[in-house]
């Protein structure tokens, strides 16, 4: 199957090495930044194409790595054109555009993936084997980290919150995301978070709360709080037969995605790493298996769609100051 990538920034030139990867044929990038889409192109081989329609046109997938208020518009133009989608994650902005997406595609009978990467790094999944062998017991406290800089030069569009939803919605959706695979339903969502009002202060931190149906609970730390070139990740689970630990600490913490030209330059975007095949390898893996071969997605439109619901549930929650009940028992 034939494949076009949209967007030439952090992410779709991590997705690019995984369909290089893939099996597929990947033909093609169209960018914004044409710059950017021409030095992909040259990286690996294949077409810059000027114009997206054109770049449709010509492939069986495409895969959406551009600013977050961009992807409905680019998705329901591809279901039209009955063309496959990768989109990385956040699905949308709000749940009623994320519905019309995952409506469009059911519709149009193709596929659309959400590119959830946490769920594909070697820790976290093997922590969600071992939950699910029973090998922790009773699920009882989940404790999730993740901490970066801000994003800086091409990428700062992601501090902007009308385009990315902000830290919340960008970067604590993937927790957000792993402990619902975790745990199931949530019954509740709580948040509290600050912001720095100079330029050296902490950019954006929050802790989210969370209550399930099953009475576990978890509690999410992020933020774009570091000084440039951190980024660090963990995970405690604990269960009535036992505890599961990670901290990323014991391992490197970042994968520059640089410019030739700026070799000593911080990456734009802070991309953890998981030390064994990079995780958006594996996740580019899996999507094509699963649209080639007809096999169930890892995540599913739907589970992007849930995990946005439970961000802006958060974001709810620091404007009012209150729990927000999702329903259910």
């Amino acid at each position: 199957m034939k494949v076009g990538i949209i967007g030439a920034g952090t992410m779709g030139n991590a997705h690019a090495k995984g369909w290089q990867q893939s099996g597929a044929e990947l033909i093609g990038v169209s960018a914004k930044n044409q710059a950017s889409a021409k030095q992909l192109a040259q990286t690996y081989q294949i077409k810059a194409f000027d114009d997206y329609q054109e770049l449709l046109d010509s492939v069986d997938i495409i895969d959406i790595c551009v600013p977050t208020d961009l992807h409905k518009a680019m998705v329901l133009e591809a279901a039209r054109a009955k063309k496959h989608v990768v989109c990385e994650k956040p699905i949308a902005l709000s749940l009623e555009d994320a519905q019309e997406m995952i409506d469009a595609c059911d519709k149009a009978g193709v596929r659309l993936f959400i590119a959830m990467v946490v769920r594909f790094f070697p820790q976290y999944r093997a922590a969600k084997t071992a939950l699910d062998a029973g090998q922790l017991g009773d699920l009882g406290v989940i404790r999730l980290k993740r901490i970066s800089h801000q994003p800086i030069g091409d990428e700062a569009w992601f501090t902007t919150e009308e385009r990315s939803g902000g830290m919340i919605v960008d970067l604590m959706l993937h927790d957000l995301d792993y402990a619902r695979w975790l745990a199931g339903k949530v019954k509740r969502v709580y948040a509290k978070s600050v912001r720095g009002k100079k330029a050296d202060a902490p950019g954006d931190y929050a802790l989210i709360s969370l209550g399930f149906e099953n009475g576990a609970m978890a509690l999410i730390e992020g933020g774009w709080a570091y000084p440039p070139g951190l980024f660090r990740t963990g995970i405690d689970i604990a269960g009535s037969a036992g505890l599961i630990e990670w901290h990323s600490d014991d391992s490197q913490t970042i994968k520059p995605f640089l410019k030739p030209k700026d070799p000593g330059k911080v990456a734009r975007v802070g991309i953890p790493s998981s030390g064994t095949e990079d995780p958006y390898v594996t996740e580019i893996k899996h999507a094509y298996d699963a649209i080639k071969n007809n096999k169930p997605f890892l995540v599913t439109a739907e589970d992007g769609l849930e995990a946005l619901r439970l961000a802006l549930a958060a974001k709810e929650s620091l404007k009012t100051g209150q729990v927000i009940h999702l329903g259910g028992k």
